[in-house]
């Protein structure tokens, strides 16, 4: 399948359960790339089929594993892996890279990014990626900082902003469901709503932690054309969604597949993910 066709694919199947998509694409990617491993000779890895980024998502961290939640112990696993194997890089190096089109074994292609803002973050990523220094972009919506019993305060923010590791990004004001909004809205009424979610995030965000906000995670991977234009109006460059595949040079910028990152993906099943992009190297 040439890599417009399997685009336009891409941008049809985002309309669909985002539930069925994430399990169906994680099942083919992970053994196409396992497979391509296991076929590199003994002690190196296989050689990324494209000059891709991997950007990973992750959401809830805790002692114990949930749908959406990374254990403790798995996340160990999974940073003591990354920070040995890869260049983990901030998001917006790796979009420049991949962008630029640079292909060498030293060039950034891994990013960490969480989004939601749920507390976790601060209690049980922020002192991994500390030990590791390993930068991390949050996706924030930011109705509900210092809000909701669940999520980070704008204290935590502001001192995970201040470690130079962590960058704080836009996951809209309060992670509507754009499809349920436009099913009960007029056209202009939800023109409107749009841009609010949009530029309010990114003002209140700006506002908080003080660095430019111009990246955007769309709320259940939702985006269409009509999407697009809202964001780019607002000022945003880079827009992502959900794919379990690399980010290729030539993809929508508003539209970057991430890799959804679970417990079950220790490190040979994180290898796999990573290296259909990535340069893996053999450890220290």
């Amino acid at each position: 399948m040439s890599f417009n066709t399997a685009n336009a694919a891409g941008r049809i199947m985002r309309g669909v359960s985002v539930g069925w998509y994430h399990h169906g694409l994680r099942c083919i990617g992970i053994v196409l790339a396992f497979c391509a491993v296991l076929a590199a000779p003994p002690g190196r890895a296989a050689a990324p089929t494209q000059n891709g980024a991997a950007i990973l998502v992750y959401h809830r961290f805790g002692p114990t594993a949930g749908s959406t939640t990374v254990s403790d112990a798995a996340l160990d696993e999974q940073l003591t892996w990354l920070a040995s194997h890869v260049w983990v890089a901030p998001l917006r190096s790796v979009i420049d890279a991949l962008h630029a089109g640079i292909a060498s074994a030293g060039r950034p292609c891994v990013a960490i990014t969480a989004d939601d803002g749920h507390r976790s973050v601060y209690t049980d990523l922020y002192p991994r990626i500390r030990r590791y220094k390993l930068p991390v972009t949050l996706f924030i919506y930011p109705s509900a900082i210092s809000n909701a019993s669940y999520a980070l305060t704008w204290q935590e923010l502001t001192e995970m902003v201040g470690s130079g590791l962590v960058d704080v990004q836009s996951h809209t004001y309060w992670h509507p469901n754009f499809h349920q909004e436009k099913a009960h809205r007029s056209a202009a009424d939800y023109r409107d709503f749009v841009a609010m979610q949009l530029s309010r995030s990114k003002q209140v965000l700006e506002a908080r932690t003080g660095p430019p906000v111009n990246m955007l995670a769309w709320p259940y991977a939702i985006c269409d054309d009509e999407l697009e234009a809202a964001a780019a109006r607002a000022g945003y460059v880079a827009g992502f969604i959900l794919g379990n595949r690399p980010a290729l040079p030539d993809t929508d910028m508003l539209a970057l597949p991430r890799i959804w990152v679970s417990d079950s993906d220790r490190t040979a099943r994180l290898a796999a993910m990573v290296a259909a992009a990535c340069p893996v190297e053999a450890g220290h």
